[in-house]
């Protein structure tokens, strides 16, 4: 504990999932916080439950005087910005890409590109006046590789974070403040019902079916969790990460590192008994 002491950090998406537990674990940290979503109850839920150190602020992140003023609480309520997350985000429409709809590649393009853009541009001048600050941006193995979506809206909409990620870095690193992203690989949260057309309520229940589900996804045998995102987060807004920029910081279980070893074993099983076959 106290790894966050001193720290003020804004955390976007806070009122559930990957964001709910991460602003739990900063303020366990030492971390004073402002955290932001569009469900009022929620937010205030949450920061009653946190207490002091933490300020709930009901925010679109699309809109840019709603992130201006998002930014402004820190520095108005606990007098710095030592650290960013932009984590909010959600689904993007699925299918292929004759029925995509302009709107709603737009909305999603909006929710998971366009408000990072808009906490960095925000963030930045006040951490550059500091002369330190870290700002992560939540990416995604979709970024990454293709296929790792429900929809190919989505991979291009984080691809977009990790680029945008890298370029920011290059730019604000010489102001020794610090810009990195996460890419979280298959987290048991409520997104991916929502990508399925789920309401908000019913997709925050299936979290324990995405557990069940994504079990043996990847060597690690279990699903990811909001607390591995949470725990890495807390790493790169404190000061142990202090020469770490630019980079993409993949938590994944290593389900993008290639085949499984237990499925290519039983590839080479069945390969062999071709050969039998055949012979």
């Amino acid at each position: 504990m106290g790894r966050l002491d001193g720290k003020v950090a804004v955390i976007t998406g806070a009122t559930s999932g990957i964001g709910l537990r991460t602003a739990e674990v900063f303020v366990a940290e030492g971390a004073k916080i402002v955290i932001a979503g569009r469900r009022a109850p929620e937010g205030e839920a949450l920061a009653k439950q946190l207490g002091a150190n933490c300020i709930f602020r009901q925010t679109d992140v699309t809109v840019e005087e709603q992130m201006r003023a998002l930014i402004a609480v820190a520095v108005d309520k606990f007098g710095r910005i030592d650290c960013l997350f932009n984590n909010a985000g959600g689904p993007a429409q699925t299918g292929g890409i004759e029925r995509l709809e302009v709107e709603r590649f737009d909305a999603a393009m909006a929710t998971l590109v366009r408000s990072v853009m808009l906490g960095m541009k925000h963030a930045a001048p006040l951490m550059k006046q500091q002369g330190s600050g870290s700002i992560i941006n939540n990416g995604s193995i979709a970024g990454r590789l293709a296929g790792f979506s429900s929809s190919m809206v989505y991979g291009a909409a984080k691809a977009a974070v990790i680029h945008l990620t890298k370029c920011v870095a290059m730019e604000l690193g010489e102001a020794n403040v610090r810009v990195n992203s996460i890419s979280p690989g298959a987290i048991a949260t409520g997104i991916f019902g929502k990508a399925l057309g789920l309401s908000t309520d019913a997709a925050e229940k299936t979290p324990a079916v995405m557990r069940e589900v994504y079990k043996t996804a990847q060597p690690i045998p279990r699903a990811g969790l909001p607390d591995d995102i949470a725990h890495a987060a807390v790493f790169l807004a404190s000061d142990e990460s202090s020469f770490i920029n630019g980079h993409d910081l993949v938590v994944d279980g290593a389900i993008t590192g290639g085949r499984n070893w237990s499925q290519q074993q039983q590839g080479y099983v069945a390969l062999r008994k071709a050969f039998d076959q055949g012979a």
